[in-house]
């Protein structure tokens, strides 16, 4: 039976230890063995932590033993992105520049997420500092792609993504400021959840841009995200029985969402549309021109933020840095603290305009991604591409983070080509109750 454990889901793990059927031990031991012998694991995981896994996974199993497990992924082992502070273990955060790295203590949602009874696999690979969407990382490594072994990811939570692809976790945590959980997510055939800005507490996180920044969970079903967000926030479990799409309107949004879309991502978005519509689903039609307006505000929000928090360290040794994202960095240099105050002012005003637009609709459709993981070699050769392909890989997701909800990617019929359901901040259970019809309906 262990042979089916690489690619079950955590609920489905969880659910067989609580019948007695898989010691949470044996469980933790098999990930831990494909972590050591898959010829891949090194692109994935920066490193692990077997000794905390080993003691966890001991825990987890003398509490189902007498009858007193603390949830239904109680012995679940799941990868963090290496942003997570870990108590006693390096976390670098895709960086030369936090090379040795160790904080004292977890960061707090570790430390939930334990106390919840996870286990703590290791610590997975990710675009340096967080701020790409593409998951390349020359510094440290690129992990691979599920579907196209020339290709990148997705990022920043690339290794995230790709330690659930491939078998050697049941699901991951990463982080997302500007779709870095949706895209790798989409990209590999995974479901990703971008929560609400501050419903999860950021302690012990290293920040990209603290206004932007969110956790999520990236694992095979609607059902892990949700578990895992109860496991992240140690509240109650969202109830997904009854789901239904019958009844839903939902709303694509034209806007910026479908420029430019290439083939295959239109294809699996229009064959899921379609599903959705058979499910039950009334699907209308939404334009909302200052989507594009809140778009260009990050080049002025979303830098200056970044580079005010991270300037001190990265220009000490700039030279360490892959120097596509230090230049990326370095534009949050320029922007004048009159036109950030401005900035921040209009895109409060234009979230106000969205939640009024959206209210008579339970979501809002759009393609994850418009492209295709881009080709790695090429990215490291072509600046024009790298360019072009990195703004495109996050154009889509980060229409959520810049309108503030929280979403929703799921797989389609195409691969690497995902569907995202976006509802408005602090809807997290709406949006899972939804998904879980939604991911029905395409399955």
């Amino acid at each position: 039976m262990t042979g089916t454990w690489a690619h079950m889901t955590a609920a489905d793990l969880g659910r067989e230890i609580g019948k007695g059927r898989i010691h949470p031990v044996e469980l933790t031991e098999f990930f831990l063995d494909r972590i050591e012998s898959h010829p891949l694991a090194p692109r994935i995981y920066a490193r692990a932590t077997p000794a905390r896994a080993r003691a966890e996974a001991m825990a987890a199993a003398a509490r189902a033993k007498a009858g007193f497990r603390k949830g239904l992924l109680d012995g679940v082992p799941i990868s963090w992105k290496d942003l997570f502070d870990t108590a006693g273990v390096a976390t670098e955060a895709g960086s030369a520049l936090l090379k040795g790295r160790t904080p004292a203590r977890d960061a707090t949602v570790l430390e939930t997420a334990t106390l919840q009874g996870l286990v703590c696999l290791g610590k997975t690979h990710m675009s340096e500092l967080a701020f790409s969407g593409l998951g390349l990382n020359p510094v440290t490594a690129t992990p691979p792609n599920l579907n196209d072994d020339r290709a990148v990811p997705g990022g920043s939570s690339s290794g995230a993504a790709a330690s659930v692809a491939f078998g050697l976790a049941p699901a991951a945590i990463g982080s997302d400021t500007g779709g870095s959980v949706r895209v790798p997510a989409a990209w590999n055939d995974l479901v990703g959840l971008k929560t609400s800005v501050g419903s999860l507490p950021m302690g012990g996180v290293l920040p990209l841009c603290e206004r932007f920044d969110s956790i999520g969970p990236l694992a095979h079903s609607v059902e892990d995200c949700a578990l895992l967000l109860q496991a992240l926030s140690g509240g109650a479990p969202t109830d997904l029985a009854g789901a239904t799409l019958s009844g839903a309107r939902l709303a694509i949004l034209e806007t910026v969402a479908l420029d430019d879309i290439r083939d295959r991502p239109a294809k699996g978005f229009d064959d899921a549309v379609a599903r959705l519509g058979r499910a039950g689903a009334t699907i209308t039609r939404l334009g909302f021109p200052e989507a594009a307006e809140a778009m260009a505000l990050a080049a002025t929000l979303v830098t200056a933020e970044a580079y005010g928090i991270w300037r001190d360290i990265i220009e000490t040794a700039p030279q360490k840095m892959f120097p596509r994202i230090l230049d990326r960095f370095r534009t949050g240099a320029t922007v004048l603290a009159m036109d950030y105050v401005a900035g921040w002012r209009r895109l409060e005003s234009i979230r106000k305009v969205w939640a009024d637009r959206t209210a008579v609709f339970d979501a809002v459709l759009l393609p994850t991604s418009p492209i295709l993981p881009p080709d790695a070699n090429r990215l490291l050769a072509d600046d024009a591409y790298y360019v072009t392909e990195n703004l495109l890989a996050m154009r889509n997701t980060r229409i959520g983070n810049m309108l503030g909800v929280c979403a929703l990617t799921l797989p389609t019929s195409q691969p690497s080509c995902g569907i995202s359901l976006m509802c408005p901040p602090g809807q997290e259970a709406r949006l899972l109750r939804l998904g879980t019809a939604a991911e029905r309906a395409l399955r």
